[in-house]
């Protein structure tokens, strides 16, 4: 995994998945995948999870933390290529002034699926930093989820 912090606002992280790329692009579409690898890979249930993806569609995710706390973020889709690209907003519901832009490309790779993904927008860079510790948490279930 490799992470850098272009600037004060942004994220990103590159990840290689051993999985064909249409089995990471489908973890990401499929709301039945996506919740069995979204939210603390110790959470007490799955994710909730409902989505549109075409553009201009919304999405849903709702997971709880071991500690009970309660989380749930949404957004709408602004750019979808089949097994290449996928973009869309993202707001948490407790923040929803706070709308952030995640970017995500799929390319093969001699082992798999480079996956490529940018978080920007960010309010400052506590909520960066804070959203770098949740995703890195997230895409080592995804690597379990996706073998």
């Amino acid at each position: 995994m490799e992470t850098a912090t272009e600037d004060k606002t942004s994220l990103h992280i590159r990840r290689v998945y051993e999985a064909p790329v249409a089995a990471v692009w489908a973890a990401w579409t499929d709301p039945e995948q996506m919740k069995q690898w979204m939210g603390p890979n110790d959470a007490p249930r799955e994710a909730e999870v409902t989505m549109d993806v075409r553009v201009g569609g919304r999405y849903r995710i709702s997971f709880d933390a071991t500690d009970g706390e309660h989380f749930q973020v949404g957004g709408v889709y602004r750019e979808i290529v089949p097994n290449e690209r996928l973009q869309f907003t993202w707001a948490w519901h407790s923040t929803p002034e706070r709308e952030s832009l995640v970017t995500i490309s799929f390319k093969p790779d001699a082992v798999g699926t480079l996956m490529t993904f940018r978080h920007e927008q960010f309010a400052d860079e506590a909520a960066r930093d804070n959203h770098e510790k949740g995703w890195s948490k997230f895409f080592d279930v995804l690597e379990k989820f996706v073998a």
